[in-house]
């Protein structure tokens, strides 16, 4: 089994990069951020056409989750229990082919002096709450998609730079550590230990072509899963495209 992580940055725009990418065979399923498409929007005939099956929580402008899978998604969940109220579209969870998927977008937080990142204090403690009660009930779990967060100095092209910026703070990275602490395995350092490996490269001042990014999108797996990681790979040739999203996707294969 193949699964795979992707921040479209508009699904609008990019539908056609994962239409190719569905159709070239590359993995098992596929979730998505940033869709910024209202719920009626979601290209689901499309994708349909094509032999994939879709869940989806939309959004116009900003956030939208979406899992796409050959497999019907069960038990299909949307939302943070502790966040009843939010009215941003960050979280879906499905569960296929036994494995269950829990997709996010994370807050980005802006600056680490800014009301947002406030928020995003907020919910990450929430997400954590949500993710260790989900863990109660699956041994098999995937916590994946955009965190917004360079987990270690490794994980950004610049660690001087971005000293205690925003992605890379302290306060930041002990929140990606909370997860981790459940019982999670980062499943690309699991497999490469070391090495630069991003998957978000800003479009300003050509990071991509100059191999300066960060390391933000992630596959988190419970220890059964673990067990049986074969490979995790950053597809960049996915950001080489024309009119690309800023994120490459990154894929971790399982064993049957």
């Amino acid at each position: 089994m193949k699964i795979t992580t992707w921040n479209v940055n508009s699904l609008n725009v990019r539908l056609p990069h994962v239409q190719n990418f569905l159709a070239d065979g590359r993995t098992d399923i596929l979730v998505l951020q940033e869709l910024k498409l209202d719920q009626d929007k979601f290209p689901a005939a499309a994708l349909n056409i094509m032999g994939w099956q879709t869940v989806w929580s939309g959004q116009k402008t900003y956030n939208g989750v979406a899992v796409i899978s050959r497999s019907q998604a069960q038990d299909v969940h949307t939302g943070l229990p502790l966040m009843p109220d939010d009215p941003q579209r960050r979280v879906i969870a499905a569960t296929i082919d036994g494995v269950r998927i829990i997709n996010v977008y994370c807050v980005n937080g802006e600056a680490l002096d800014s009301p947002k990142f406030a928020y995003k204090r907020e919910w990450f403690a929430a997400l954590t709450a949500f993710v260790r009660d989900e863990m109660s009930r699956h041994d098999k779990l995937v916590l994946l998609g955009d965190f917004n967060i360079a987990p270690a100095d490794a994980d950004c092209y610049d660690p001087e730079k971005w000293h205690e910026k925003i992605h890379c703070s302290s306060e930041e990275r002990s929140w990606f550590q909370a997860l981790l602490d459940l019982g999670l395995t980062d499943s690309l350092r699991q497999i490469h230990p070391e090495g630069a490996f991003y998957t978000w490269f800003d479009y300003r001042g050509a990071m991509f072509q100059r191999k300066q990014g960060l390391r933000i999108d992630h596959l988190l797996i419970t220890p059964t899963l673990a067990a049986v990681l074969e490979n995790v790979e950053v597809e960049l040739d996915m950001r080489a495209l024309e009119r690309p999203s800023d994120h490459a996707p990154v894929t971790a294969t399982f064993a049957d």
